[in-house]
């Protein structure tokens, strides 16, 4: 019996050494030659030294077609389990492409949806190491099935624990998809890349037009298609900024985020911001110098920093508490709205809402960009899902507005009309329908046409004189109560975390529904 016994576990080692093997020494080296980690490597970059606890290590596939049992790895091409990140619990998985080059079998894809579920379940937090060339084609249709029961269970978890995936080699196909259903998507600098169709079936790669890198690397993503939110170095930077957004983030939707100790006091003055705006309405500044003067140790995690750069969001801390921040940019395209900027706030906004992290917006805006372009691309709808993700969010809204909050971009900008818990503005702050000259020339047109020819110019500027006398300033929407305070610029840290303090126990009820109808 002893004997037997002892078989038992030298055959319990000989399995667990086989599974550590993934596709061999060979293609493990070849991958770490290439500059890319194994599987494992990546997981023991991610988690806490000796915290990772696997699962599934035996699952293979069961496909008999195309002579794959000749090849019944064991792990069928991904480790997954759990384990944690200073000290906090998270699941995780990464793809072995070693195996079949990464790609995605059905009992591959099984495997995740498993470890998704699980966390789903215990309402920890998802990290996904996507590094596969798609559906694995030998097992044909039951991949798809597979895969389609991943996707289900991404969907699921969506909103309700923070996901985030790494893309630190090739992924194509539906992987590609299932990669980028996460809430946070980082891809590496050198060898993350996207596609939802093959380079090999791209007619521009084919004709030589562009290479894999141009058509889904990781610059594109960051700069064009607005799908990678941070580009990493390497390897050992993607785990340690996945690291950095997970401290930003609860457990799980039910949770408040992390708070962290700042020795950064509340009532810090910002004497640096009393001359940050220009006195000429028309020259530009740097928003983000304005979020890192008023954030804790000037620390704010900016997102997507290369795509619609006329809108800022990211993540930054008052008093130690989380805070999502949104803010237009005036030194590009002078802060307007257009369709790429609606997108990219609107998306982050339902982030921080599901998270429960409040939002701060710092308002410059002069409004939507006009153009062809836009008005074909369909500036409305995909304006109006800016507009919808403020009005929806239940979460403490703050409004900072620094210069011009002109017509539907002002409204769209977390205004007090909907439902934004507290609104204030520097005395520099414009809030009107538009610009004075443009309103000028749109009430005063037949009275300018009048006038003489020498005069038309003196009289043009008379009347705009007037209209910012009249409405070029903050007090008229504070009379109407549409402002909580116009407040000094140096106040401004002062004043956004004492609102904050006091918003903490808000709570929001509204109708039973089963959700809205986001103009998508």
């Amino acid at each position: 019996m002893a004997g037997n016994s002892s078989e038992r576990l030298e055959e319990l080692q000989y399995k667990r050494e086989q599974a550590r093997l993934g596709g061999g020494l060979k293609r493990q080296e070849a991958i770490r030659s290439s500059g890319r980690g194994t599987a494992r490597d990546r997981i023991a970059l991610l988690l806490d030294e000796g915290s990772f606890l696997e699962i599934d290590s035996f699952v293979t596939h069961r496909s008999t077609d195309n002579g794959m049992f000749l090849h019944n790895t064991l792990g069928d091409g991904v480790v997954a389990g759990h384990g944690t990140i200073k000290g906090r619990r998270v699941y995780c998985f990464a793809q072995d492409f070693s195996v079949h080059g990464g790609s995605m079998g059905e009992m591959h894809a099984k495997k995740i949806a498993k470890i998704i579920e699980m966390a789903e379940r215990v309402k920890a937090p998802i990290i996904g190491m996507w590094d596969g060339g798609g559906q694995r084609a030998h097992d044909g249709i039951s991949a798809l099935a597979g895969t389609g029961e991943l996707l289900d269970r991404l969907v699921q978890c969506s909103g309700r624990v923070p996901m985030i995936s790494l893309v630190l080699g090739p992924v194509v196909g539906v992987s590609a998809l299932a990669a980028s259903l996460a809430d946070f998507t980082i891809l590496g600098e050198e060898h993350g890349q996207l596609f939802l169709s093959s380079p090999l079936e791209t007619p521009e790669v084919l004709e030589g037009e562009i290479d894999a890198a141009g058509l889904g690397g990781a610059n594109l993503h960051a700069s064009r298609s607005g799908i990678a939110c941070l580009i990493a170095d390497d390897e050992d930077d993607a785990c340690s900024l996945a690291a950095e957004i997970l401290s930003y983030l609860p457990d799980h939707n039910m949770a408040e985020p992390p708070l962290e100790e700042s020795t950064d006091p509340a009532n810090r003055l910002n004497s640096d911001l009393e001359t940050l705006v220009p006195e000429n309405p028309n020259k530009p500044y740097d928003m983000v110098k304005v979020v890192e003067e008023i954030v804790d140790d000037g620390i704010f995690v900016e997102l997507f920093e290369a795509y619609a750069d006329n809108i800022i969001i990211g993540f930054a801390r008052l008093e130690g508490k989380t805070i999502g921040v949104v803010g237009n940019q005036p030194k590009v395209l002078a802060g307007c709205l257009d369709i790429d900027a609606s997108i990219k706030a609107a998306r982050f906004i339902r982030t921080c809402d599901s998270f429960n992290i409040p939002l701060v917006t710092f308002e410059d805006v002069p409004g939507f960009l006009p153009g062809v372009v836009q008005e074909w691309g369909g500036i409305i709808r995909h304006g109006a899902k800016l507009l919808f993700a403020y009005a929806e969010a239940t979460v403490p809204k703050l409004t900072l507005v620094t210069r011009k909050a002109y017509g539907g971009a002002y409204l769209a900008m977390s205004c007090k009309h909907l439902q934004s818990d507290y609104n204030i503005a520097w005395p520099t702050a414009e809030l009107a329908v538009m610009g004075a000259e443009g309103a000028v020339n749109v009430i005063h047109r037949a009275e300018i046409g009048k006038a003489p020819d020498d005069q038309k110019e003196a009289t043009r500027q008379r009347l705009i004189a007037e209209y910012k006398a009249k409405f070029g300033d903050p007090y008229v929407a504070a009379r109407n109560g549409w402002l909580d305070d116009v407040i000094e610029p140096s106040e401004s840290r002062l004043r956004l975390c004492r609102a904050l303090n006091i918003l903490q126990s808000k709570r929001e009820w509204s109708p039973p529904k089963k959700h809205g109808n986001i103009p998508l």
